[in-house]
């Protein structure tokens, strides 16, 4: 059964398999990899200092890199095998509010087509709200319809569809109460 998790050093050889079934050089959403030289990761050593960055940024109380911004980061794991990363960035920066939003998420290739998304972002909203956050911003590329879907099945609202310094991204915003459940009108959410 999948969970989110901390990242761990414990999943290191399952994450190198899920980093192979990508195309070489494609981007993870949500998966924290521009915090690291991804050659360092092959290590142990290398993979155990990115998983305390990882953890490291929600820590408020640390400055983050200019650009980046605090973010909880959790794997999608069934027991020993990592599936995929969902973070919750804390707040917008200015390019997180044009193209890239508080969530960003990816699966493994093996594992798609499950529902994990769908859940996994679900169970992110629901912690949104601790971080004082009444509503969150996600994009996806406008050709990702597996990911629109997953927004739209959360009670996303699509604000626009936008040309930006990344690509054209639909941009969906979902409003939250306080338990992280979507305020969406029924007719937004995709059934």
């Amino acid at each position: 059964m999948a969970a989110l998790i901390t990242p761990t050093a414990r999943l290191h050889s399952s994450w190198l398999a899920a980093r192979d079934e990508w195309d070489p050089g494609a981007h993870q959403d949500g998966a924290g990899l521009r915090l690291v030289d991804e050659d360092d990761l092959d290590s142990p050593d290398g993979f155990a200092a990115w998983v305390v960055q990882l953890r490291q940024q929600s820590d408020r109380s640390l400055p983050v890199e200019e650009g980046c911004v605090h973010a909880t980061h959790w794997w999608i794991a069934d027991g020993e095998t990592y599936l995929g990363a969902i973070d919750l960035r804390h707040y917008l920066n200015a390019v997180l509010l044009e193209a890239g939003g508080n969530i960003g998420y990816s699966i493994r290739p093996s594992a798609r087509r499950r529902g994990l998304a769908t859940w996994a972002l679900g169970e992110v909203l629901r912690k949104a709200p601790g971080l004082g956050l009444d509503r969150v911003l996600l994009t996806c590329d406008e050709d990702n319809a597996g990911s629109a879907r997953t927004i739209e099945r959360n009670g996303g609202v699509l604000e626009d569809v936008r040309d930006t310094g990344i690509g054209v991204k639909r941009r969906y915003w979902i409003a939250l109460d306080a338990a992280g459940r979507s305020h969406a009108p029924r007719s937004a959410v995709a059934s």
